[in-house]
């Protein structure tokens, strides 16, 4: 009975929200994603040295720059924004509380900052905001960041994460979906499966609204979160676009400062010094911003978590590779633009390599991998030859792009 009350309320809550969205929501151009989104949280601050911050971004390979912290005046907000246009940057400005029709424009200017982690009983003002920007700079993204699935009923304000999300879908109805989640990776404390389970709530709600989904991961210590090593930051990239985000956020850019921050080491610290996570950004954003102009072509047409007791066979039925030797594997599974399809073969150890023998459903000759150093289309090469089979060598927590031919009719 519970449950029937539950499914009831929710189909009510449904047919408000589009029946509020469809009277409410302005005509014009909604905003379209362009390129990968390789972002972060905190930029930097607006001193004298901005100039310098912005091109170690660009030379990082960050693609977006999210503001509020720095950035956060119409002087400064008007600076970042030339900083970004000279460095082929796009930013979602932070003004939160200026008026839709003074926000600022220019081919820089992806949208604005709207809300971080709202709570349901935020979504009828958000819907307003997102409206009023829509009518005054259509085009533009009003951005909202949700909290992430661990959150407590009290602060999502109803009692369970895909209704939260759901609701937030109908009432507000934006034009990215995007989330925070900060998975703990050590044998003592492992929640990276959690991690996926949130990533697939935003795979499924995206999908279903026609939109990108975008999320943040860890790449500081802070509070009970160890500082992540490369591979940790590589595994949680991957895992993402494994499940079809377009568009990775890096907590933190520029270190915070506050009693939960003690021992900085974000990848730029409160002072400016260069932690060594900036070099392991830079590696690995050059590989996805490779990647993306393919990524940003593919449709996500499933997911699949390969571990080592599993019949990998049995799991793989039906989808492009064939079967895997035995690991730990994460494969998400893409429909191209053009009709092709596409894999994401993820190593999901993230502490040591994969060495996979690999059986695609076409012929190896067929078989095109995404560069990761240029984005161009190549032969699939075996990398051990010497071995029967196709060999794939992967990296703790790197993921293969591969592209196929169209399935059969």
């Amino acid at each position: 009975m519970k449950s029937n009350v539950r499914i009831l309320a929710f189909v009510a809550w449904t047919l408000i929200g589009v029946a509020i969205a469809s009277a409410a929501e302005p005509p014009g151009q909604r905003f379209a994603q362009d390129r990968i989104a390789i972002g972060f949280w905190v930029d930097p601050p607006a001193d004298e040295n901005m100039p310098l911050y912005y091109e170690q971004i660009a030379k990082a390979n960050f693609t977006v720059v999210l503001g509020g912290f720095g950035a956060r005046t119409p002087e400064t907000v008007a600076r970042q924004l030339a900083l970004c246009e000279k460095h082929d940057l796009k930013a979602l400005v932070g003004l939160y509380t200026t008026p839709a029709d003074q926000l600022p424009t220019g081919p820089a200017c992806w949208g604005y900052m709207v809300k971080d982690e709202p709570s349901v009983k935020d979504f009828p003002e958000l819907a307003k905001r997102v409206n009023e920007i829509r009518r005054a700079r259509p085009g533009k993204l009003a951005y909202i960041n949700l909290y992430p699935s661990y959150a407590s009923p009290e602060q999502l304000g109803v009692d369970n994460y895909d209704t939260h999300v759901e609701r937030f879908m109908t009432e507000v109805n934006t034009d990215v979906l995007s989330m925070d989640y900060y998975p703990y990776m050590s044998p003592e404390r492992d929640t990276r499966h959690r991690y996926c389970e949130n990533l697939a709530v935003m795979r499924r709600v995206s999908l279903e609204h026609g939109i990108p989904f975008w999320n943040f991961f860890n790449a500081m210590p802070f509070g009970a979160h160890d500082d992540p090593t490369e591979s940790q930051l590589r595994w949680q990239i991957y895992t993402s676009l494994a499940y079809g985000a377009r568009g990775v956020l890096y907590f933190c850019y520029w270190t915070p400062k506050g009693r939960e921050f003690p021992k900085g080491g974000a990848i730029v610290t409160a002072e400016g010094r260069l932690t060594r996570h900036y070099d392991q950004a830079t590696r690995i954003n050059a590989a996805v911003k490779a990647l993306g102009p393919t990524l940003m072509k593919l449709s996500s047409t499933a997911v699949v978590r390969i571990r080592p007791q599993d019949d990998a066979t049995a799991l793989l039925g039906g989808m492009p590779i064939r079967s895997l030797t035995p690991g730990d594997y994460l494969v998400g599974v893409f429909t191209h633009a053009d009709g092709r399809r596409a894999v994401m073969l993820n190593n999901y150890y993230y502490d040591r390599t994969a060495w996979p023998t690999v059986a695609f459903d076409a012929d190896d000759a067929q078989v095109l991998e995404v560069s990761a150093k240029d984005g161009g289309l190549a032969p699939i090469i075996d990398d051990s030859p010497a071995m029967e089979g196709l060999q794939v060598s992967l990296d703790s927590g790197q993921g293969r792009l591969f592209v196929l031919p169209a399935g059969k009719q």
